[in-house]
C-alpha cells in the first residue's frame, strides 16, 4: 500500500510541477523533492522523467474516454449525447487548466516524436468516439450531413482556445481562470455556446 501511495505522490508531484514549470523546466530531482520520493522510486515506477510525463497524460485522455464511453452507450438521442460530451469536456479542461496547457504545449512541439505520438495516439481513440456519436446522428437522420473532423475540431478548438486565452472573449482585469470562482460563469458562457453552435450547425435544414 505504501508503494502504491508513493507511485501516486510522485504522479501529483509531477503533474504540479509540469503544469507550473513545463516539461523543459521540470527536473526529476524537483518531482523526487516534492514527492517525498527519492530517484531510484521514479526509475523504478517510470524508467524516466519522459515516463512520468506519459503516464500523466495518457491517465487523463484515458479516464475521460471512459466518460466518452459511457456517454455513446446510453439509450439517448444522438444530439443529447453531443450536447452531454460538450459540458464534460469543457467541465474537465477548466478544472485543471494547467494540465491542458501542458499537454497542449507538448504537441506543439517535435522535440520528442515518442511523447508526441502516445499523445496522439490516445487523443485519436477519445475523437474516434465523438465521431461515431455524429455519424451516428447523420445516419438517423438527427443530424445533417457534415464534415465530421473539420466539426469536431470547431468545438474542441474552441473550448482549447477559451481555456488558453480567455482575455479573447472576456475583459475582466486580472482575470484567472485558474480560480474556479472566476472562471466558472466563462465556462458556462462556453458550454451555451458550444451546444447552440451544435444545434445550428448539426439540424437538418428544412
Amino acid at each position: 500500500m505504501e508503494k502504491t501511495d508513493k507511485k501516486t505522490d510522485i504522479l501529483k508531484a509531477a503533474e504540479m510541477l509540469f503544469s507550473e514549470f513545463g516539461f523543459e523546466g521540470t527536473s526529476t530531482r524537483q518531482i523526487a523533492k516534492e514527492s517525498g520520493a527519492n530517484m531510484a522510486m521514479i526509475n523504478y515506477y517510470f524508467g524516466s522523467k519522459e515516463g512520468v510525463f506519459l503516464e500523466i497524460m495518457e491517465s487523463s485522455i484515458s479516464g475521460f474516454k471512459s466518460h466518452l464511453d459511457l456517454i455513446n452507450k446510453e439509450q439517448i438521442p444522438a444530439k443529447e449525447k453531443l450536447l452531454k460530451v460538450v459540458d464534460q469536456y469543457a467541465s474537465r479542461i477548466f478544472s485543471n487548466i494547467g494540465l491542458h496547457k501542458m499537454m497542449h504545449r507538448e504537441l506543439s512541439l517535435t522535440q520528442r516524436p515518442e511523447m508526441f505520438s502516445k499523445i496522439k495516439e490516445a487523443m485519436a481513440c477519445n475523437r474516434q468516439v465523438i465521431e461515431k456519436i455524429i455519424e451516428d446522428g447523420i445516419a438517423d437522420g438527427t443530424f445533417r450531413q457534415v464534415d465530421v473532423r473539420m466539426s469536431i475540431a470547431s468545438i474542441m478548438g474552441t473550448i482549447t482556445l477559451i481555456a488558453t486565452s480567455p482575455t479573447k472573449v472576456i475583459d475582466i482585469e486580472n482575470f484567472d481562470i485558474s480560480n474556479k470562482i472566476q472562471a466558472e460563469p466563462l465556462r458556462k458562457r462556453l458550454v451555451v455556446h458550444l451546444q447552440d453552435l451544435i444545434i445550428t450547425h448539426l439540424t437538418p435544414q428544412k
